[in-house]
């Protein structure tokens, strides 16, 4: 890893990146080594926020650099923010800073060609996609932009986007719409298959993208969902590497010690990780040949980094909070959290995978922590926290299940799921409403809260009540609702560490004591 560079002391505002500025930097920050003017778009990407640009897009930058043909990667934002103020103003140039404690490496990233803003309407984002040039659509969309239901992974037809498209869907809004609209247009046009790949922490991401898509598609009546299952292909990923917001600071180091104004910087850890279904329409980038996998099944790889690294993750921010920590390398080196966190792990996450050859699971849960540990990576536990109702189900409620399937407690695996309830409940008026929360059932569980009051056992099980979060027949469970309820008493209480704690101090068992109850 390179090292941080010195300061660089000027008198004059630095220059902003763009392709004027490449061959005028200096040697300390690595530049791309192909020709950008030679590029032509043969990729889209929906959602360019800090992820892409830390991951698919550098994964196509490397690839570019071996002279992988000339595709070039369009960059669509249908929702906040916009991208031409930023990378549009630097031509789709970007600095990636891979930050390790002390350590600073800045490279810039020129696989974007282009950027589209479709946040008006999708009318521009659907002419990049229904383009017969495009072969591949990557996203990053978040887990809420699917519009599907968590537990079932259905497309959820409540959903306010989803009502709109049905009732416009020449001019639809959410991503299952566009995509829809673009393929429509595809096979009205051209009729040349396209590869639509999801790089959103959703398990069979794939299968999830192509239930909504098709959902809407059948509606169409005019042979769409059939063109879609012969020329569309919808693999399978899981994509790996902690990138958080940028903050302000991240801007000033650039410019400081590299001597140039970005405004689309973003900041990654060195770790980076993709496995790809191999399940392509058309053509497809050799991303493998730089370090991504392909692979039959992902669903191993998915379970492993969902359950253990992403589940530390949103263990770690909810009781993070919960104890007065603003990110997750404070909420790690807090010893209480840190044995909690690897206690629930091994004892608890670790039997609930599937059996990898060649993997080590306790290795693995190991290096997941140090990688939180690292102190230069200002990961927000709020951030992290953003969404939790999305993510709970593969991290920490399907887990949950596997274990109470086989009698074996959940002591532990309990606690993080009381405390998304805990960090939503104390959002509202009645307990506080102590910081403003993003979550698509932030308001019902405030309101819920604000009715309920302080009665734990009534607040636990009409947020279990809502079952498009906790099928029935988990949140009938005994077992799973003692669990949740007693945790959720401990972590609303004025000391919400104590049941953190008490965790610990019971002894390890395998199984439950009273008979296995269905989940």
């Amino acid at each position: 890893m390179g090292r941080r560079g010195e300061p660089v002391s000027t008198s004059t505002p630095p220059e902003t990146l763009g392709p004027e500025l490449i061959s005028r930097l200096s040697s300390s920050v690595r530049k791309p080594s192909y020709d950008r003017a030679a590029l032509v778009p043969g990729m889209a990407h929906i959602g360019v926020g800090a992820f892409h640009r830390c991951h698919q897009a550098e994964y196509t930058d490397d690839l570019l650099s071996r002279r992988f043909d000339r595709w070039g990667v369009v960059g669509i934002n249908i929702r906040a923010p916009y991208l031409s103020e930023t990378l549009g103003w630097q031509g789709g140039l970007y600095t990636r800073l891979i930050r390790e404690d002390s350590q600073v490496e800045a490279r810039i990233i020129g696989s974007i060609v282009r950027v589209v803003d479709s946040q008006e309407s999708a009318a521009p984002a659907i002419d990049v996609l229904a383009s017969a040039g495009i072969e591949m659509v990557t996203m990053t969309v978040t887990e809420k932009g699917y519009c599907h239901i968590p537990s079932s992974g259905a497309l959820d037809v409540t959903h306010p986007d989803v009502v709109h498209d049905l009732a416009n869907p020449l001019e639809p809004r959410s991503v299952p719409g566009i995509l829809a609209r673009a393929l429509e247009l595809r096979m009205a046009s051209h009729s040349r298959p396209v590869t639509l790949l999801s790089c959103d922490n959703i398990p069979t991401n794939g299968i999830i993208l192509e239930n909504v898509v098709q959902a809407l598609a059948s509606r169409r009546g005019n042979g769409l969902s059939d063109w879609i299952a012969a020329n569309v292909a919808f693999p399978s990923a899981m994509v790996d590497r902690i990138a958080p917001a940028t903050s302000e600071a991240d801007i000033e180091t650039v410019e400081q010690h590299f001597g140039y104004r970005d405004a689309a910087v973003v900041v990654g850890e060195p770790f980076r990780q993709w496995v790809i279904e191999q399940k392509f329409a058309g053509r497809v980038p050799r991303w493998d040949r730089v370090g991504a996998t392909f692979v039959g099944d992902v669903t191993p790889f998915e379970h492993l980094k969902m359950r253990v690294l992403n589940g530390a993750q949103t263990t770690l921010a909810y009781l993070g909070v919960l104890a007065g920590l603003e990110h997750t390398s404070d909420a790690i080196a807090d010893p209480l959290l840190a044995a909690f966190v690897r206690r629930m792990l091994i004892d608890e996450t670790l039997p609930t995978l599937m059996p990898m050859p060649g993997v080590s699971p306790e290795a693995y849960v190991e290096q997941s922590l140090a990688r939180l540990r690292n102190t230069a990576i200002r990961h927000r536990n709020h951030q992290i926290a953003t969404d939790g109702s999305q993510k709970i189900v593969q991290r920490l409620l399907n887990p949950i299940r596997d274990r109470l399937r086989r009698g074996e407690s959940i002591a532990l695996l309990s606690v993080p799921v009381a405390g998304w309830m805990a960090y939503l409940i104390r959002s509202s008026a009645r307990f506080g409403r102590h910081r403003p929360v993003s979550d698509p059932y932030a308001d019902r569980i405030a309101g819920i809260a604000d009715a309920v009051g302080a009665d734990t056992r009534a607040l636990a099980a009409a947020i279990l009540a809502i079952d498009t979060i906790f099928d029935p027949e988990l949140a009938a469970n005994g077992d799973f609702r003692r669990a949740i309820t007693s945790a959720l008493d401990g972590l609303l209480s004025d000391n919400p560490m104590a049941v953190v704690r008490r965790s610990l101090e019971q002894p390890e068992v395998a199984r439950l004591k009273r008979p296995a109850q269905s989940a």
